[in-house]
């Protein structure tokens, strides 16, 4: 998983702060022909790539912008695909139209022309890495995973196809999907994360879990790093190197 984190500070949802228990996960798909992320998340960071039309999700707007969901998976400016982390975990996302929003994290797949076996499959498993991620955090299991359609059908969410006009297409479904996230939840290590240091310092750690920068209960040291995002734990290594 090429996990990175901007989030969208200036999305009403970000500023309305409500936080949630989160006890699902809804999949979604943006339903327009645009792979790029920087099409929904800004400001470019150097990854993304500049959004000239300023509209992505984190721009001020009239009235605010009214949608928001905790992560989108789709392609940086050179192509490759990446997940970014766009509110807190545990933030109530504007994602379904429905009751979800206070139990489900949700995240957008971008998609393309949905006709690319190729750009299907790199995000296809990029989310599973993620429901894994998300999974092992909040104590999950791929039985709490759905779609939004699905979330319809429970009545939970508005009416919305996705991701069922999309996945069939290359042979994949959420009883696929989840059959996949069952299969990388029973290897039991954490997905790689391509922004965290290969080589970090366990001491650090429990230097920052001593000093309660960072919480203990995420389920062990040897996953605990998964947990920051690049930029913690440099801070964090800064801090304990200057404390030594």
């Amino acid at each position: 998983m090429n996990l990175h984190a901007l989030y969208l500070t200036n999305n009403l949802c970000y500023k309305s702060g409500r936080r949630i228990k989160p006890t699902g996960i809804m999949v979604h798909s943006t339903a327009a022909n645009n792979p790029w992320l920087k099409r929904y998340v800004g400001p470019d960071d150097g990854l993304l790539g500049v959004n000239k039309a300023g509209n992505h999700w984190n721009t001020p707007t009239p009235g605010g912008q009214r949608v928001c969901v905790h992560a989108f998976i789709g392609k940086l400016a050179d192509g490759t695909v990446a997940t970014y982390q766009t509110l807190p975990w545990d933030m109530a996302g504007w994602h379904c139209g429905g009751a979800a929003n206070n139990t489900h994290i949700g995240f957008e797949i971008c998609e393309d022309g949905l006709s690319d076996p190729a750009y299907f499959y790199a995000v296809y498993y990029e989310a599973v890495d993620l429901c894994v991620y998300l999974c092992r955090m909040y104590n999950l299991t791929e039985n709490n995973i759905i779609c939004h359609c699905e979330g319809y059908d429970r009545g939970i969410a508005s009416n919305h196809a996705d991701v069922m006009h999309w996945f069939p297409r290359h042979g994949k479904s959420m009883d696929t999907f989840r059959v996949d996230v069952k299969e990388r939840l029973a290897r039991k290590e954490m997905p790689k994360m391509d922004n965290t240091p290969a080589e970090w310092a366990k001491e650090a750690v429990d230097w920052a879990k001593d000093n309660k920068l960072i919480s203990g209960d995420t389920g062990g040291d040897l996953a605990l790093h998964s947990y920051l995002t690049r930029e913690q734990f440099c801070v964090m290594l800064k801090r304990f190197n200057e404390m030594k």
